[in-house]
């Protein structure tokens, strides 16, 4: 069972910033604040993703075919999350909308400040009109 991701960043004060805007559109925040560390959680109140600066001080880099990827609770939420990374600094890896590779499927992708790809998706089969 995985209990939640790891990232490292090289700015933690203005990627705390990224990831208070765009995760608060899916429904998580911030729930540790820390001096190297930020902790963020959905409504259960489980960290599931960290920011960290790497401890082992050495500069932080993202890996080639790593996303982090989110659930969204709809399709406003999914261009929310979008647009909202891209107004934060992020970048586009990707416009919201359906794809080719699964009938079901709308999502979107970014890039964090520092590189890392990061998903948010939904599941049409569930009756959601995207």
């Amino acid at each position: 069972m995985l209990s939640g991701v790891c990232i490292g960043t090289n700015d933690l004060s203005a990627t705390g910033e990224f990831y208070d805007a765009v995760l608060a559109t899916i429904g998580m925040r911030c729930v540790l604040s820390e001096p190297r560390e930020r902790g963020y959680a959905g409504a259960d109140g489980r960290i599931t993703l960290f920011v960290v600066v790497p401890y082992n001080e050495q500069r932080a880099t993202f890996g080639n075919g790593t996303q982090i990827m989110f659930y969204a609770p709809d399709a406003d939420a999914v261009m929310a999350f979008h647009a909202t990374a891209l107004r934060c600094g992020g970048s586009d890896e990707g416009q919201p909308g359906p794809r080719h590779y699964h009938s079901d499927y709308y999502g979107a992708y970014v890039r964090d400040l520092d590189g890392n790809k990061l998903n948010v998706s939904i599941s049409l089969e569930g009756g959601d009109d995207a």
